[in-house]
């Protein structure tokens, strides 16, 4: 039972997320087994007590159902399409968060599924209200989230009729948006108050699955106040399983990888698994890398951390490739798409991959040209099962490995703040002087956070490479310090921030949230990307914004910064604060994005670079940002 398109840097869950649900509802019991793809022997039993549930609309029935399956918050926008399923929202155990915009809404869902482990709801009217959500819908899917959305649709009487907000197959595909497709793993339309036992059944089986699990249940208006009568609701006894290969396929592996020095690759998708990647390390010696999303994973401290691949990441990697390329690499959860590896054959070991993945189509895509040993399992399950091949005495000794260096500062005071001071002080404020996790928005402030910053325990880092959708981490935040019930620091630029922020969220439901601008007044990847390409003429400015203002405005408060030496006691102040906090720092937008190991890997890849320090390409092959 695979997942398929979705980004498998994102794709490995356990069990965890059932062991706490409530026991009136359906009890979840974590089952490992080999080759455990089936789920054919599901056992149905009643649902609820046997008693007549004629005083249930379908819109109550249905959360209801969700409150059973684990939901504790939905995020979204209401309308008049939707108030039946809005009043059942808004009346049930869940939280319900009214955001400001549905895309907003479902990036805060996502973030919420990650900090919290369970599975959250987005809600949207009809017609735009859907539409708006579509976003952060598809970057759930590549950040393999679990998030159900509950949309309104027009009533069958009416469609085709030009009903106000009409949503329909008269105005919008049915293909892909109320059928499972590449954007939902499950969609259907109720019509019925009849299909509710088999879709419960369908959520079930389908957020017990390992990875993520996005799912769109569209209600007509007129269905939503529909009675429930006469059904017979089933609990269904689903275990929250894993996926792992055959032992002889294990025992394989562990031959290819403990023959010959081998490294480990971490993905996001390998976030459950830190312990055992540890052990996994230190008992063989292994030299560790890890993508973007998977900063953390294994301590960035560790003697055997060589550094971050891709986009943002550590010319220390390309070294070790390049000075001491192991013989195999172990890859776990990540697919190695562009902004993990850009598909540099620098990061091609001679004897090539050992890649598990819970999808069997990832692995062999990112490189099909190299040699691959595909093992379908998840991570945690995959390395205890290889930990029963360990070699008694380590085969190999750690040998000093490239580490990543952080450049040094040069002293000196400008007129506004570089970026690299600003990374100083969050790491040394957020990082490692609070709890808070820690979001970086897409563009320059994911490759100066990613760059800079160092983490030594899993779930505090979150950037998006898939989507990499502008608003992401500005209103994910407030889904992250929601979940986890305290601070959730959002990393961002100005652009972002002016294209979707949820800051007037934050503060109705007082919710601890701290937005670090990267304020230059421009889309800042953008305008040096297009300079380093040589091309001239794109505007790519933006009017300067007090985003302080903006915030008190809304309710929370804030602080500009324009000075390296007030940083430090910015960054405290919004820790200290009881409300949304922004912090708006005046930074040096001249200041070059960390390239690091991107422009060895694009060298890699034939593209000359002249040495005449103004980055434009010698060669005619046509290069674009953010790989310059």
């Amino acid at each position: 039972m695979s997942q398929k398109h979705t980004d498998s840097d994102s794709q490995i869950m356990t069990g965890d997320l059932y062991q706490e649900l409530p026991t009136n509802g359906s009890q979840y019991v974590e089952s490992l087994s080999h080759d455990s793809r089936e789920l054919n022997d599901i056992e149905i039993q009643p649902f609820f007590p046997n008693h007549s549930h004629s005083a249930l609309s379908v819109a109550e029935a249905i959360v209801l159902m969700l409150t059973k399956l684990g939901v504790s918050s939905a995020f979204g926008v209401a309308g008049g399409a939707m108030a039946s399923l809005w009043n059942a929202l808004s009346n049930s155990s869940m939280q319900v968060l009214n955001f400001r915009h549905e895309a907003g809404a479902a990036f805060a869902a996502i973030e919420a599924h990650f900090a919290s482990n369970h599975p959250t709801v987005v809600f949207t009217t009809a017609g735009p209200g859907m539409t708006n959500a579509l976003t952060g819908l598809f970057a759930a899917r590549g950040e393999g989230a679990k998030v159900i959305l509950l949309s309104a649709c027009t009533s069958a009487p009416q469609r085709g009729r030009w009903a106000i907000q009409e949503t329909s197959t008269y105005t919008l595909p049915s293909g892909g948006m109320f059928t499972p497709g590449a954007l939902f793993n499950y969609a259907i339309t109720i019509e019925s108050a009849a299909q509710l036992p088999q879709i419960f059944r369908k959520l079930a089986l389908g957020l017990a699955q390992p990875g993520g699990f996005v799912a769109h249940l569209s209600i007509p208006t007129g269905v939503q106040t529909s009675l429930v009568e006469d059904i017979s609701w089933p609990q269904l006894d689903v275990a929250a399983y894993r996926v792992t290969a055959h032992k002889d396929k294990i025992a394989k592996s562990a031959k290819l990888l403990f023959s010959e020095p081998f490294a480990i690759w971490v993905g996001f998708g390998a976030r459950n698994a830190a312990k055992e990647i540890r052990l996994l390390a230190e008992k063989t010696g292994a030299a560790v890398i890890c993508s973007p999303r998977g900063k953390g994973i294994f301590p960035e401290d560790h003697p055997q951390f060589v550094g971050v691949t891709g986009l943002g990441g550590d010319a220390s990697v390309i070294t070790y490739m390049e000075e001491q390329p192991p013989s195999r690499i172990l890859v776990l959860g990540t697919r190695l798409g562009e902004p993990t590896s850009f598909w540099s054959p620098t990061m091609v070991p001679a004897k090539g991959f050992v890649h598990v993945d819970i999808d069997p189509e990832v692995p062999g895509v990112a490189y099909p040209y190299a040699n691959t040993f595909s093992i379908q399992s998840d991570i945690k399950t995959y390395l205890q099962e290889l930990g029963q091949h360990f070699p008694e005495t380590p085969r190999f000794s750690v040998v000093s490995l490239p580490r990543p260096q952080i450049e040094a500062i040069a002293t000196g005071v400008g007129e506004s703040v570089r970026p690299e001071v600003l990374m100083a002080a969050i790491q040394k404020i957020i990082v490692e002087g609070s709890d808070a996790i820690v979001l970086a928005e897409c563009g320059n402030s994911f490759t100066w956070s990613t760059h800079y910053l160092r983490f030594t325990e899993p779930n505090r880092y979150r950037v998006s490479t898939g989507v990499g959708a502008m608003g992401h981490a500005a209103t994910g935040v407030v889904g992250a310090a929601q979940a986890r019930k305290g601070t959730a620091v959002a990393i961002v630029g100005d652009g972002a921030m002016l294209m979707n922020n949820e800051i007037n969220t934050a503060v109705k439901y007082k919710i601890p949230a701290i937005w670090i601008v990267l304020n230059d007044a421009r889309y800042n990847m953008c305008y040096q990307g297009m300079k380093i390409l040589g091309l001239k003429g794109a505007d790519a400015e933006i009017p300067p914004t007090n985003f302080v203002m903006v915030a008190r405005g809304m309710g929370a408060d804030g602080i500009v910064v324009q000075r390296e030496s007030d940083l430090e006691a910015a960054l405290k102040e919004a820790i200290a604060s009881q409300t949304p906090f922004v912090v708006d720092v005046i930074i040096d937008g001249d200041r070059p994005a960390p390239s690091g190991a991107r422009n060895k890997s694009l060298a890699a890849q034939g593209v000359k670079l002249n040495g005449n320090g103004n980055g434009k390409p010698t060669t005619t092959k046509h290069v674009s940002f953010p790989l310059v």
